[in-house]
């Protein structure tokens, strides 16, 4: 299916914490990353697209400053792996109830200026892309199977629902973010596995 020298992480990392695995229901918009259905109905994704989306988005904020990336994600199997990304690469977030407004109501305590927004899920942080489309910054959303794609820029496709899926996820952003702005200079020397990033 991949070839495990070209992935961001060992093949079996991906399958052991089920990034691939999507849900029952399938979008047209998601159709291009499914590989196959399993006979229990559930949709299973393309590791190597999976992984090839991962490699664009991590190019792709590391355009940016972190001041200039906001980081959202409601769902709480992502909190405490957003929160460490956060606190590892200075990269802005709100992790549970994003407050509508935040981008675009300059008298809001928690008003924020970004350049680019990532959402963990464009359903429940609805309200962020919103917010984004409205000061006209791109967006990228980790979508499952079920996810539509209106108005999002740049699609991960990934099991967004799962805690060790979403650990995965952060854990590679946060470690490709850091070796692209030169702070570690390769894998071995980023400080944190993955059980960081996994809620207990």
């Amino acid at each position: 299916m991949a070839n495990e020298q070209q992935l961001l992480v060992p093949l079996d990392l991906y399958l052991k914490v089920g990034l691939h695995i999507g849900t029952r229901y399938k979008t047209k918009y998601m159709e291009p990353f499914i590989y196959k259905i399993r006979p229990d109905g559930l949709a299973v994704m393309n590791i190597q697209r999976i992984d090839e989306r991962i490699g664009i988005a991590s190019k792709f904020l590391s355009r940016y400053e972190p001041n200039d990336i906001l980081i959202v994600c409601r769902r709480e199997n992502g909190e405490k792996a957003v929160r460490l990304f956060s606190k590892i690469t200075g990269i802005r977030s709100f992790a549970g109830r994003y407050p509508p407004g935040v981008l675009t109501n300059s008298s809001l305590e928690t008003f924020t200026e970004a350049k680019i927004v990532l959402v963990t899920d464009p359903y429940p942080d609805k309200n962020a892309i919103r917010d984004a489309v409205r000061v006209g910054i791109p967006v990228i959303s980790l979508c499952d199977t079920n996810n539509e794609a209106n108005y999002i820029d740049l699609v991960v496709p990934m099991n967004n629902k799962g805690k060790k899926s979403l650990a995965l996820l952060f854990f590679i952003l946060a470690k490709e973010y850091l070796k692209s702005k030169d702070i570690i200079k390769k894998d071995s020397e980023f400080k944190y596995v993955l059980e960081d990033f996994t809620p207990d």
